[in-house]
């Protein structure tokens, strides 16, 4: 059970990190919005966008390469020193890259004159890939709080400078013009200030992670080729991961017949459907935080006679706890969704939430049994999924947004994921059998499914009557059928650990 809660407490330290962070960073989005028009915030839209892409393309999978080789090697082995030597030169290259063509790139997103704004992009994206590996030892070292207070120290910076800049710059000199601000503030930035923003509070991880950066043992050689072979399909499985992330977003606009919804036009549901979307980002963020403790934990476990059942008990427990989650947001929608949609027409598109969430909870369990490919080095099997799975969103977006508009979307996401999760299912059994207790997990699966489903036909406070009925009695189910007979105590392995 120790090793249950080692995994439970890094995920909860690596959990409050990134939804504070990500609350925190959803502050910026009325700032924003009510100072920038939007056609510059479209800007912003459009950049880190493609961002996305490009941080995948500047650490190539050398992350979860160094997790793997690294938890199996000997005392002095130097895959750390290949893995920055790596990611230093190519980073290099691609953000000069960037530079070289910052002008030409400004032009053709029509962007005349905002090449400067390529060029922080181009530096931003180096950081973030030269600290990828650094951060990837604090986690493979057990470090949680360390690493969770650089990523808070980042984000508190930036949002810091953004009210600077943003607010308190213009405020300040509209009441002293002869004050010394009007020789670091520029009002014909603009926009330009997020990005710059973002430049400068990433600068801050160097400031501490300098020495793991830049004083390493620079070399390649032979086992930079291996742990190239084993990253290059874990980069193309991200670049697949992007695409069922941000696909729907893309099409929908264009995709949706005009008219669909007589009272909106396809860029307002655009806006509907994405806000909606955020309402299913605590599913997206407790996968999160669990992913970001289970890769080093799982790897580390991996020689233990017994890490079999664990990695079964942490799938269990998975999913008991996302199951539960589902429900709660699910069955309590009419409620937590006006605290954070504050206009009631977004709260139109509030039939997908319950979709998303489910994609939510299967990608999880997608992480949980992507382990098999990793610790195989099997890793092309993984990128083969991925792709299965970007082509069916790809597909279910086409057929079903002019059939069920954004509703298309939504049970796209479901089906992407589904697809993927029983395909590494049915392979990592053949290759790496983990005794999963797939007929338990299915049953917790199916209850939340009836019961979301079934809310439907209760209103007012018979709904949430009935809803906290259905949340007591699948917590006194898991109890009897779990938690009393003991499914969540794993044996020790003093040998081993």
């Amino acid at each position: 059970m120790s090793q249950l809660r080692q995994l439970a407490g890094q995920t909860v330290i690596y959990g409050a990190s990134s939804v504070l962070g990500r609350v925190l960073n959803y502050l910026l989005v009325p700032l924003y919005t009510s100072v920038f028009a939007p056609a510059e915030y479209g800007i912003v839209t459009e950049l880190y966008g493609f961002v996305a892409f490009l941080n995948i393309l500047y650490t190539y999978g050398f992350e979860t390469s160094y997790f793997r080789f690294q938890s199996k090697a000997q005392a002095g082995s130097n895959y750390y020193s290949i893995a920055q030597t790596s990611l230093l030169a190519t980073s290099l290259l691609f953000s000069g890259l960037l530079i070289l063509s910052s002008a030409w790139i400004a032009e053709l997103l029509q962007y005349p004159g905002k090449e400067n704004y390529i060029i922080w992009l181009a530096f931003i994206l180096a950081i973030d890939a030269i600290v990828a590996v650094p951060f990837a030892r604090l986690r493979l070292q057990g470090k949680a709080f360390l690493f969770a207070s650089l990523k808070m120290g980042n984000i508190v910076l930036n949002i810091g400078l953004n009210l600077f800049f943003i607010v308190f710059c213009p405020w300040w000199i509209s009441s002293h013009p002869n004050s010394m601000l009007i020789d670091i503030y520029s009002e014909s930035l603009g926009v330009g200030y997020v990005f710059l923003c973002n430049l400068v509070a990433n600068g801050f991880y160097l400031l501490f992670l300098a020495k793991n950066v830049f004083l390493v043992r620079y070399k390649l050689g032979a086992n930079w080729r291996k742990m190239l072979r084993y990253a290059l399909p874990l980069m193309l499985m991200g670049f697949a991961g992007v695409t069922n992330e941000m696909l729907s977003r893309v099409l929908l606009k264009y995709w949706l017949p005009v008219g669909f919804y007589p009272d909106w036009t396809n860029q307002q549901v655009l806006g509907i459907f994405g806000a909606c979307y955020k309402l299913s980002v605590f599913m997206t963020l407790a996968v999160q935080a669990f992913r970001y403790a289970f890769e080093p934990f799982f790897f580390s476990k991996s020689a233990d006679k017994n890490s079999p059942k664990l990695f079964a008990t942490v799938m269990h427990a998975f999913i008991v706890f996302g199951v539960f989650s589902w429900m709660v947001i699910s069955l309590y929608l009419p409620l937590l969704a006006p605290i954070f949609l504050r206009n009631e027409a977004y709260l139109t598109g509030l039939d997908i939430v319950p979709w998303l969430l489910a994609g939510g909870l299967l990608l999880g369990i997608y992480f949980n049994l992507s382990i098999w490919f990793k610790l195989t080095d099997r890793t092309k099997y993984g990128a083969w999924i991925s792709v299965i799975g970007a082509i069916v969103t790809l597909g279910g977006n086409i057929l079903l947004i002019p059939l069920i508009g954004y509703m298309g979307s939504a049970v796209t996401t479901v089906l992407s994921y589904l697809v993927m999760v029983v395909i590494s299912y049915v392979l990592g059994q053949r290759h790496y059998f983990i005794p999963y207790a797939t007929g338990k997990g299915l049953l917790y699966i199916g209850f939340g499914a009836l019961s979301i489903g079934g809310i439907s036909y209760f209103d007012g406070l018979m709904r949430y009557g009935v809803a906290t009925g259905l949340l007591a009695l699948f917590l006194a189910i898991v109890w009897y059928i779990d938690y009393r007979q003991g499914v969540f105590q794993v044996q020790e392995n003093p040998k081993n650990e």
